[in-house]
């Protein structure tokens, strides 16, 4: 059996007496890059981009595909902050419900949304609604 050398591990500090590692601690006054990107961004208001009277979708807690953006723009829909509140709203009672993919109604559009993942699917305007047949959705919701 050949001898060679023997190599332990370099051990610079050993566990608290408590069991986990050792906490670790920065010299007073001074801040990482990132605790000070953390504290600033805790100061200050997130800055959305909403036009006054409507709600983006990430402050009402939706999203909206690109198909459902597209269908939005080429149909000429609006949906104002008390329609967003609605539908949120109707997608919340779809969830507890246990729907997957609900129709909501509102009173100019027909929306498809995706309930676990809260995105709107796509849309269509009230002129267009008349004698559409909806598919794969396993609830509805008219608000």
């Amino acid at each position: 059996m050949a001898s060679g050398p023997i190599l332990y591990p370099s051990v610079t500090s050993l566990p608290a007496a408590g069991g986990g590692a050792p906490a670790r601690t920065k010299p007073e006054g001074k801040a990482g890059e990132f605790d000070k990107a953390l504290d600033q961004a805790m100061k200050s208001p997130s800055k959305l981009e909403e036009k006054p009277g409507e709600l983006s979708a990430a402050r009402a807690g939706l999203k909206f595909s690109a198909h459902a953006s597209q269908r939005l723009k080429e149909r000429k829909i609006t949906l104002d902050q008390p329609t967003m509140a609605k539908v949120n709203d109707a997608v919340d009672k779809a969830e507890a419900k246990g729907v997957q993919d609900t129709l909501v109604l509102t009173g100019d559009a027909a929306l498809i949304v995706n309930v676990p993942n809260r995105t709107v699917v796509t849309a269509m305007d009230r002129g267009s609604m008349s004698g559409n047949v909806f598919t794969n959705i396993d609830g509805a919701v008219v608000v």
